[in-house]
């Protein structure tokens, strides 16, 4: 369903163990807004939901709800560092456009 690249395996595991806590894995979602309409969402879950699809990916777990599952199906998550920073990056072959900030996406 959705491919976790290395380097964003690493930062996610960074993440989590920087927690302070022990949490059930990242969560990617799709939400409504940005400036395209659709837009990426991540956040640290304490407990995946019983409809969740839950994705190993390495030593981490990577939790996706059923009404995002269509949006992000064949998506490589990656992490990137560059001049303008460093975040991750989403490769969707469901998106038909995005916006230059590439976080939201139609």
């Amino acid at each position: 369903m959705i491919e976790i690249t290395e380097s964003a395996r690493t930062a996610i595991k960074t993440a989590i163990d920087g927690a302070g806590r022990q949490v059930a894995g990242l969560r990617v979602m799709v939400q409504g807004g940005g400036c395209a309409g659709l837009k990426y969402g991540m956040a640290l879950e304490l407990e995946a939901q019983p409809d969740d699809a839950v994705i190993e990916a390495g030593e981490v777990i990577v939790l996706v709800d059923p009404e995002s599952q269509p949006h992000l199906a064949g998506t490589t998550i990656d992490f990137v560092t560059g001049l303008e920073g460093s975040g991750f990056v989403f490769n969707n072959p469901n998106a038909s456009s995005s916006c230059g900030c590439g976080k939201s996406f139609c």
